[in-house]
């Protein structure tokens, strides 16, 4: 299984790595994990912003976990120079910026999850918790952090 096979094949075309907006790395490596900072709903300047379920619709809000989904990818092939030595996603932690009331959240960070299972067919396939929030950093709609495992040498 190549993955940038698997990108083409699902019209996923990465993005360059987002710029570095604090005091942190976009990967951390720990042995074979890869620790991946939270990956805004973003493209270079622009931003998707607003609270799912008040100015956003779920569908919007999943375009929005896909392009954090896709701006990992992005900063693991930073990382690791090639997305092929990635083994599997373990986990994924979402944030979505919600009305009151929104509890589909699940759907929401369904964008991001569809992302890696692309990629990564089954190996994509991760724990995950998918959580509400009123207000995230910039004012973007969805944030992810995830942890991958790489291949051994």
């Amino acid at each position: 299984m190549d993955v940038y096979q698997n990108l083409k094949e699902h019209g996923i075309v990465l993005t360059p790595q987002l710029a570095v907006a604090g005091l942190y790395r976009p990967v951390n490596q720990a042995d074979k994990l890869l620790f991946v900072s939270g990956q805004g709903s973003m493209v270079g300047d622009t931003k998707v912003t607003g609270r799912v379920g008040a100015e956003l619709s779920v569908e919007e809000g999943a375009a929005a976990a896909r392009m954090c989904a896709i701006n990992t990818l992005s900063a693991l092939e930073a990382h690791v120079g090639d997305l092929n030595r990635i083994k599997r996603c373990v986990k994924i932690l979402a944030f979505v910026a919600s009305a009151e009331g929104f509890n589909g959240q699940a759907q929401v960070v369904n964008g991001a999850s569809q992302v890696f299972m692309d990629a990564f067919g089954e190996e994509g396939r991760h724990a995950r918790s998918a959580i509400g929030t009123n207000e995230l950093p910039l004012g973007l709609t969805v944030e992810v952090e995830s942890i991958f495992e790489l291949k051994e040498d």
